[in-house]
């Protein structure tokens, strides 16, 4: 898909490694800034056009849309406002359009005709409804998005209003979406996750004690309902779960009495709250000895680096993801090298989504044309991950709302290890 690069030398992390990425960073800022953004977004044609004018191959238009902060990063003279350092609220959309970005020029070298439009959802010049307004949007066939929680309406109106297939790449929320055959979730709502999590310990869990350990709350009552709902739905023999709720600074004593001693209990962190979480498996660490314990971590635990810390020692934890990427495939590879000896950093899994999301829908795009919102399902084209979007239907009027992606990988955290279960 990409061309291989030289591997460089390893990266030590070193502060002057360090600077020489934040200098590329910010080079590309400003390259963006000056080159790209100043007319419409346009990036322009990515593509080789070959051969004879009647004979060349349909062209696409795409628009991708992310959290840039262009505007934040540079004055109103165009001067950047923080010197040598570069800023980690840029990092996330940043990274998403450079994956994204290196998807694009594959395209290139298969001599794929697109034109692409970016767009900085973080400028002070214009609101995401205005530029989903323009002009040059009309014409767009695929709309993929970077966005935060607020926006994801915003998206899911735009798509159903233009007719437009859009993939919302980031945000475990459908904005209300109704009756909205364009409209696609890539990362799984909390309905979903709770529902693979309780599917997966009916499979592999259903006979040890069960306890939902969790602070009090609204999103905790939310999770509870929804593990209750399965509950009362499922064709199998219903999990039985204990519910504890705990206070902020609960300790082992809190914990002890719900733990069994013949038997490894599995413990559910009720909670979306990932420093209840970290407390959770730190505590259930210190009985690991003596009341031996399985950990059952929400979503929010895929963004927990901590977990091979000392004080998490000796305990299994468990936790869904609909991202995973070992990064062992010759293409994850190639993106690692490329970012080693180009940005002077390992790339983050936000690259990895930006490249893979790109590739994926704008080659379902070629295939199928004005086809596209018809297809989104097709699970042809896999990067890394094994997406299964499925229609979401209505329950009054089983009429289809919404696509979402169902596939959850369930990891394994273990002294410091990470694997994937297949289940």
């Amino acid at each position: 898909m990409i061309s291989a690069v030289s591997l460089p030398p390893r990266l030590n992390g070193n502060k002057s490694q360090v600077a020489k990425r934040d200098l590329v960073l910010i080079i590309t800022l400003i390259i963006m800034r000056k080159v790209f953004f100043v007319t419409l977004f346009l990036i322009g044609t990515i593509g080789l056009v070959s051969g004879q004018s009647d004979s060349l191959p349909q062209k696409y238009k795409v628009a991708i849309f992310a959290p840039l902060y262009l505007d934040s990063a540079f004055d109103a003279v165009d001067g950047y406002r923080y010197a040598k350092n570069f800023p980690k609220f840029i990092n996330s959309g940043l990274e998403f359009y450079e994956g994204a970005q290196i998807a694009l020029d594959s395209m290139t070298k298969e001599g794929k005709q697109l034109d692409v439009y970016i767009y900085d959802t973080r400028s002070a010049s214009e609101t995401l409804e205005e530029q989903l307004n323009r002009r040059e949007l009309q014409e767009v066939d695929l709309i993929i998005a970077h966005c935060v929680n607020n926006e994801v309406r915003i998206f899911a109106e735009a798509g159903l209003r233009l007719n437009i297939p859009i993939i919302n790449t980031t945000m475990p929320n459908d904005g209300g979406a109704a009756a909205n055959p364009y409209f696609v979730v890539l990362n799984p709502t909390l309905k979903t996750q709770c529902e693979g999590i309780y599917r997966y310990i009916q499979k592999y869990y259903a006979v040890n004690p069960i306890v939902v350990f969790r602070p009090k709350g609204a999103a905790e009552d939310q999770i509870k309902s929804y593990f209750d709902d399965f509950s009362a739905a499922t064709m199998a023999i219903p999990l039985k779960i204990k519910y504890v709720d705990l206070t902020d600074s609960f300790t082992t004593r809190n914990l002890r009495p719900y733990l069994d001693t013949a038997r490894k209990t599995l413990c559910i962190a009720g909670s979306l709250d990932a420093n209840f979480g970290k407390r959770l498996v730190a505590q259930l660490a210190l009985l690991n000895k003596e009341t031996p314990a399985i950990v059952m971590g929400m979503p929010t635990w895929d963004g927990i680096k901590e977990f091979n810390r000392p004080e998490f020692k000796g305990i299994e934890i468990i936790y869904s993801t609909p991202f995973y990427n070992a990064k062992t495939d010759k293409v994850s590879q190639t993106i690692t090298n490329y970012f080693n000896n180009t940005m002077y950093a390992r790339p983050s899994d936000m690259v990895f989504r930006g490249y893979e999301v790109t590739w994926k829908f704008t080659k379902l795009l070629f295939q199928y044309g004005p086809d596209l919102s018809s297809n989104l399902g097709n699970k042809q084209h896999k990067v890394f991950t094994d997406f299964d979007i499925q229609p979401v239907l209505n329950k009054s009027s089983m009429a289809l709302d919404y696509f979402e992606n169902k596939k959850l990988y369930f990891l394994k955290w273990q002294d410091g290890v990470v694997r994937s279960v297949n289940w």
